[in-house]
């Protein structure tokens, strides 16, 4: 599902005003990044010392992320290939979670903005891996990093969709399981699918893991009907990375046996993807019907 992301992220490569990034205390005591469309929200637990320090620390790698994500542009919104390579940390995680899905025999078309906003959090989730730090997570848009030291635990709602966004479940994360990675993709969300699915939930054990596997599983909710609407990315977009492929704009009531021909096509790719090892579980929702896969 990548994607309106190029621009989500402010990642146009256009030059206009400079936008300097902010930072925030929110009521609760949670931190807010912000840098052009770039929004992340942070909170963390543990020793008040060791989080001051990694809130610092976090602000000042956050700063240069957009400037050093654009100067890699050219490469990441061209579809992935075996000789794709970036220089930059989170340039190269981007093109590291996504490549499992453009490698033969089932090569997909998927460029590196499928995993940005997970990348992009879990570059930042890195400054809260201390001992004194007892859990953390950043959450980018609802890609989220976890940080979680034993014993620790996050209860996470988690929603059937837009316009509603109503909770419809919940996950525990212990810090015992392996699941670091959290992202929700789909149609209504802020980026272009290619697919049909009103939410994707994704468990993996990074965010960016999570982040490329939502985007795929969600191109993998689909149908041909002609209750489903789709327009070329760059009519919408002039500077989206999907170029001609026709995206949805709108689906309408299906019968159910069209959703659930759907949903068994994504639940089918995610198995496969959790047999191979590059997720932990999804969830799947599609009015008002739902799958699950593997342990979330």
């Amino acid at each position: 599902m990548a994607d309106r992301r190029a621009a989500d992220a402010g990642l146009t490569g256009e030059r206009g005003p400079r936008v300097e990034a902010t930072r925030a205390r929110l009521d609760d005591g949670r931190l807010h990044f912000q840098h052009g469309p770039i929004d992340l929200i942070i909170d963390a637990d543990g020793h008040a010392e060791a989080v001051a320090q990694a809130h610092a620390a976090a602000w000042q790698r956050f700063r240069g992320v957009l400037a050093e994500l654009v100067e890699e542009l050219g490469v990441l919104r061209r579809p992935l290939t075996s000789a794709s390579s970036a220089r930059g940390p989170i340039a190269q995680r981007m093109i590291a979670a996504c490549r499992p899905f453009a490698e033969p025999p089932d090569a997909l078309f998927v460029t590196p903005m499928a995993a940005v906003a997970g990348a992009v959090a879990e570059e930042i989730a890195a400054h809260y891996r201390c001992a004194q730090i007892d859990r953390a997570y950043v959450n980018n848009g609802g890609d989220i990093a976890l940080v979680l030291a034993p014993g620790g635990r996050y209860d996470i709602g988690v929603a059937g969709g837009v316009p509603s966004a109503r909770l419809e479940g919940s996950l525990t994360l212990m810090g015992s399981s392996a699941v670091r990675g959290v992202a929700t993709s789909g149609w209504r969300g802020r980026s272009f699918s290619l697919g049909i699915a009103d939410s994707v939930t994704v468990l993996a054990h990074t965010a960016a893991a999570a982040d490329a596997a939502a985007t795929m599983v969600g191109n993998a909710v689909n149908a041909d009907h002609p209750g489903v609407h789709r327009a070329p990315a760059c009519t919408l977009r002039d500077d989206s990375d999907l170029g001609e492929r026709l995206v949805t704009v709108a689906v309408d009531a299906l019968p159910r046996a069209v959703a659930e021909s759907a949903l068994d096509r994504g639940e089918a790719f995610a198995r496969a993807l959790c047999r191979r090892g590059l997720i932990i579980g999804a969830w799947m929702r599609l009015q008002g019907l739902g799958r699950t896969v593997g342990s979330p």
